[in-house]
């Protein structure tokens, strides 16, 4: 009876994703199916602390109607709905539907921003969320003084920003169009579920992908107990690396930007109610500008990112570096704007690297025919990898058991056209 082997390369939120899904499928039982064949389905992961110890552990997690791009958008998000429905994911990842809006205004010089922001050493880069947005314009908006302010007020409930530092709010979007998960929760839920149904997990570096007459037959990777090279058959290889991607396809246009983040622990019996604000924020005395995300998660953790930088990408996830003064500067910049996170704890610093599609669009879902048949892509996701997940995962895996992709039209994020 043959046999269809897949291998997923990469345990982040795109590969545990597509695991799952795979596994759900119909034709994805690793008993016989109808049609006679038996699926394999395998789950290659290099870091030695399992799934989602990149981005995908370490993002805001952010899931939205207005996310980009718009090909893959609306089933995802359709896609979340079904799957916290189908496995309790409010309990089991947090997801809720929360208020998300653009806040500008100023912050109480609680430091010298202006010799805080030299300390990183690197150039800011943009995490490209306003890409989501209509026109592509930036998340933050309105503007200026006590005009603004006044014709866009706080939500009542949004008390943990300044109201008297406030110069403007705006919603980003319509009720129940942005939602939130943890993505670390979310990532190893779906890794989880792929293993109950059967899904093989392994752990080690992909050092390459094998062909034989245009086709993929196998991966080849480093075991990392014995530091020999292994291979596994595959008759379909998935490489979902995210911004390790081009280190085993080199014609990937992926370029990776570092993002530090921190998490803060409001002192007890502080409750932080549900919003993701976009910020804007002004320095009081040194007119400095800074742009941090925060959000709020339903177990009274807040999240705080801040822009990316260009610091070489390491061999794997296991040696990226945080840099503390980076971190530092997060938790400076949303402290000037709200005494309850100012007095709170940080928990967590850590960084992460995206992939971005250098090329222009993205991500990259689909057949990569070019390279070698059967070969799959799904990486390229820059921040919203999270938030597009299950809609990539749906996608690949109608590609792989049916042949074709049904569920939405994804040929501008084809390989053929961007490779």
């Amino acid at each position: 009876m043959p046999t269809r082997e897949i291998v997923i390369i990469g345990g982040g939120i795109i590969g545990c994703t597509t695991a799952y899904y795979l596994a759900s499928h119909p034709l994805g039982s690793a008993s016989a199916s109808a049609s006679g064949t038996t699926t394999k389905i395998t789950l290659i992961e290099a870091s030695a602390h399992g799934p989602a110890q990149g981005a995908s552990g370490k993002a805001g997690g952010l899931v939205a109607r207005w996310a980009y791009p718009k090909e893959i958008v609306d089933v995802s998000f359709e896609e979340h709905v079904k799957l916290a429905g189908e496995h309790n994911g409010a309990d089991r990842w947090g997801w809720r539907y929360v208020g998300c809006g653009s806040w500008e205004g100023r912050g109480e010089a609680i430091v010298d921003l202006s010799e805080k922001d030299a300390e990183t050493g690197r150039a800011n880069k943009s995490l490209e969320k306003e890409l989501g947005l209509p026109g592509g314009q930036k998340p933050v908006r309105g503007g200026g003084g006590g005009k603004a302010r006044r014709s866009n007020p706080l939500p009542d409930d949004l008390d943990w920003v300044h109201e008297e530092l406030t110069d403007s709010y705006s919603p980003m979007a319509k009720d129940g169009d942005t939602a939130q998960v943890h993505p670390y929760l979310f990532t190893t839920s779906m890794f989880e579920l792929a293993k109950s149904s059967g899904v093989n997990y392994i752990q080690g570096k992909v050092t390459s992908i094998l062909q034989e007459n245009g086709s993929v037959v196998g991966v080849e990777y480093t075991n990392p107990t014995t530091h020999k090279v292994e291979r596994i058959p595959a008759t379909h290889v998935l490489l979902a690396a995210g911004a390790w991607s081009p280190s085993i396809i080199s014609a990937l246009p992926i370029s990776a930007t570092r993002a530090h983040s921190i998490t803060i622990r409001p002192k007890a019996g502080v409750s932080i109610a549900p919003y993701v604000l976009f910020t804007e924020i002004t320095e009081s005395s040194t007119k400095s500008h800074s742009s941090p995300e925060i959000y709020a998660r339903p177990d009274n953790e807040v999240y705080a990112c801040g822009p990316g930088d260009d610091c070489p990408l390491p061999e794997v996830v296991d040696d990226v570096v945080v840099d503390q003064p980076s971190c530092d500067l997060i938790y400076t910049h949303v402290s000037s704007v709200s005494q309850q996170l100012r007095e709170g704890s940080v928990e967590r610093r850590q960084a992460c690297y995206l992939p971005t599609v250098s090329s222009g669009g993205g991500p990259i879902i689909g057949e990569a025919k070019t390279i070698a048949k059967g070969l799959f892509i799904g990486t390229g996701h820059t921040c919203w990898g999270i938030s597009n997940a299950p809609g990539t995962a749906k996608a690949l895996t109608e590609l792989i058991m049916e042949g074709k992709i049904k569920c939405a039209n994804l040929r501008k994020l084809d390989p053929s056209v961007l490779l």
